[in-house]
């Protein structure tokens, strides 16, 4: 199912949007040296609830995952690259961790996700792999508009990871959203320009470039959900929800202007 969203969906989805980069904005600054996993998700749910909205993860129960997923934002450490379930860990000095969330509210979903360096250390490689995804989330926003199509994207975020020299998993990538968490377009991480679903006005997307370091594949973690990288590499995703406007595509997954 594709969704085409009205003007009153879209201001819903602008609210679900900045919902999330605030959470997010607040977890990742008490993401520190000794929080543990666990105490994150703790402190998203408090805030969902608060907040009016509801959790997209806890109930989701698709093919690929072991029953639901249990928990209201994915918390993925180093090697562990998506769907990370939290679990009895404390963040140590240099670890690289990804938060993703996705949250309803007013009816309609929104997406995102940062990954960053935990304490003082700054391994190169994981600022590499950040850098990289970043960097191709730009380039796939930049690519978004009214009449350019899913390979367009698919191209922009490919070319800046290829030429970053990282291979490309086209196995789990970016999806449309709105009255749920996934939808169809898939949007994957490379692609040809010029095919796939031409954009329009209303339509929303969640991007998500993500790598590891010397590695294509995946492994499943014995909790039926993690996806790690197959070589034990360290990985990273970044991931914003856009609209697709009548002249571009606009970030709604930014903090609200008026906070820090």
């Amino acid at each position: 199912m594709i969704e085409i969203l009205n003007p009153t969906l879209l201001g819903r989805a602008k609210d679900a949007g900045a919902l999330v980069a605030d959470i997010l904005r607040t977890l990742k600054s008490r993401s520190t040296v000794g929080t543990n996993l666990l105490d994150i998700d703790r402190w998203a749910k408090i805030m969902i609830v608060e907040a009016g909205a509801q959790s997209c993860y806890v109930d989701y129960e698709p093919s690929f995952g072991r029953g639901p997923f249990g928990h209201y934002i994915c918390t993925a450490v180093n090697d562990a690259v998506l769907h990370g379930r939290p679990y009895d860990y404390t963040l140590a000095d240099g670890d690289l961790l990804t938060l993703d969330l996705a949250v309803s509210r007013g009816g309609i979903a929104a997406d995102s996700a940062l990954s960053f360096i935990v304490g003082d250390a700054q391994p190169p490689e994981s600022v590499a792999l950040i850098s990289a995804t970043e960097r191709a989330l730009a380039a796939g926003i930049a690519a978004a508009g009214p009449g350019a199509r899913i390979g367009d994207i698919s191209h922009a975020i490919g070319t800046v990871l290829s030429e970053a020299g990282y291979p490309i998993n086209t196995e789990f990538g970016g999806h449309g959203i709105g009255s749920t968490m996934h939808q169809d377009p898939h949007v994957a991480n490379t692609g040809r320009p010029g095919r796939g679903y031409k954009l329009r006005p209303g339509l929303l997307l969640a991007l998500e470039p993500w790598v590891m370091a010397d590695t294509a594949e995946l492994v499943t973690d014995a909790d039926g959900w993690t996806l790690r990288s197959a070589t034990g590499c360290r990985t990273a995703p970044s991931e914003h929800t856009i609209a697709i406007t009548d002249d571009g595509a606009e970030i709604l997954t930014l903090p609200k202007q008026t906070q820090l």
